[in-house]
C-alpha cells in the first residue's frame, strides 16, 4: 500500500506530457546550399553547427537561428512554440493524474510545446556586391584664354 502511495505521488509530480514527450526536442536545420554557418541561440549556451544538422533544445526556450555563409546574405529564422495535439493530451491527462500540480510542471517545462518550424529549411540569397560609383561627369574646362597682344 505504501509503495503505491509512492507511486500515486510521483505521477502527480510529474506532469503527463513532462513524462510522455519530455522536457526537450530535436530541430533538424538545412540550407540550399548547405555548408551554411547556423547559430542557434536562446539556449544555455549558444551552438554553432554546419548544415545539415539538428541540435537538441529545451521545450520551453525562445529559439532563433542566423544563418551566414561568405557571398550570401545572413538570415535570421526565429522559432515559436506552439502546443501540438499529442502535448494537449499530456497537458489535459494532469486532470486525470496529475492535477494542478502536474499541469504547473507542464508549463513550467514546456512539455506541451513544440518549436515550429521544425525542420528550420533555409535557401540562401547571394549578396550583391556593392557597385562600383561611375566617376562623376567633368566639367569641361575653359580654353586658356590667349595671352594679351602687347603690340611691339
Amino acid at each position: 500500500m505504501r509503495s503505491l502511495g509512492i507511486v500515486a505521488l510521483s505521477v502527480m509530480l510529474g506532469g503527463c506530457a513532462s513524462v510522455t514527450r519530455g522536457t526537450t526536442e530535436n530541430i533538424s536545420i538545412s540550407s540550399t546550399p548547405s555548408g551554411v554557418e547556423a547559430v542557434v541561440s536562446g539556449m544555455e549556451v549558444p551552438t554553432t553547427c554546419t548544415t545539415p544538422c539538428s541540435v537538441v533544445v529545451k521545450r520551453n526556450a525562445d529559439i532563433s537561428i542566423a544563418f551566414q555563409k561568405e557571398g550570401y546574405e545572413p538570415q535570421i529564422v526565429p522559432l515559436s512554440r506552439d502546443i501540438q495535439t499529442g502535448g494537449a493530451a499530456g497537458f489535459a491527462g494532469n486532470l486525470l493524474l496529475g492535477g494542478v500540480v502536474g499541469m504547473g510542471v507542464d508549463a513550467a517545462t514546456g512539455a506541451a510545446t513544440d518549436h515550429k518550424p521544425n525542420p528550420v529549411i533555409v535557401t540562401m540569397q547571394p549578396s550583391v556586391p556593392a557597385r562600383a560609383r561611375p566617376p562623376a561627369p567633368r566639367k569641361p574646362r575653359q580654353p586658356a584664354a590667349p595671352a594679351p597682344d602687347t603690340g611691339t
